[in-house]
């Protein structure tokens, strides 16, 4: 299992404007989030580093959105290269790890780009402002360590932002499977 890092997208990057269908066709927009936080995760269905950790996300968004922080996951895997990232599947995902947030399928792969995303998954925070705040690790844990699953980087974070508080800019990468790009479709700034 080859693992990629974040890229770390500059803070203060604002949030690239976006319209999504979720898996059931309905589109979802930045806009919708005018003025509230909004935590953008790139994930897929198949990812180890996604399957290692999406029940405790899934639980650890709800509190979120509890608090008033807004989530969407986006998934921007080549579907013709890797169907097993397709919408049908992240509906069968969404359901199965039940997800409280839009699920949302980037099929040229522009968001991700936008947000210089290169892994699964790859956390980005915004705040009411929608200027990055975060992009880093959800917590520490790995398939293939021993640390417990908890969220705490993120959860941190989130906190701190909700509270008003200073988000120290040192912040730790992400790391999971890079994302599988269509052929001829890879972003630039890997070279």
């Amino acid at each position: 299992m080859v693992s990629t890092p974040s890229t770390m997208l500059d803070i203060g990057t604002k949030l690239p404007e976006f319209t999504l269908p979720d898996f059931n066709g309905e589109l979802h927009s930045s806009s919708d989030y005018k003025n509230e936080p909004l935590l953008v995760m790139v994930i897929c269905n198949h990812c180890p580093y996604v399957k290692h950790i999406v029940d405790t996300l899934s639980d650890k968004v709800k509190d979120y959105q509890s608090k008033g922080v807004n989530a969407v996951a986006i998934s921007a895997n080549d579907v013709n290269n890797y169907p097993q990232d397709s919408p049908e599947r992240m509906k069968e995902f969404a359901e199965a790890h039940n997800f409280s947030f839009p699920y949302l399928y980037d099929e040229t792969q522009d968001v991700a780009k936008a947000l210089k995303a290169a892994c699964t998954p790859d956390f980005f925070l915004f705040d009411d402002g929608h200027r990055l705040v975060y992009r880093g690790q959800f917590d520490s844990s790995r398939p293939k360590n021993d640390e417990p699953v908890t969220g705490e980087d993120l959860t941190e974070v989130v906190n701190a932002l909700l509270e008003g508080r200073e988000i120290p800019e040192e912040q730790t990468p992400s790391v999971g499977c890079g994302i599988k790009w269509i052929p001829g479709n890879e972003p630039d700034y890997f070279s």
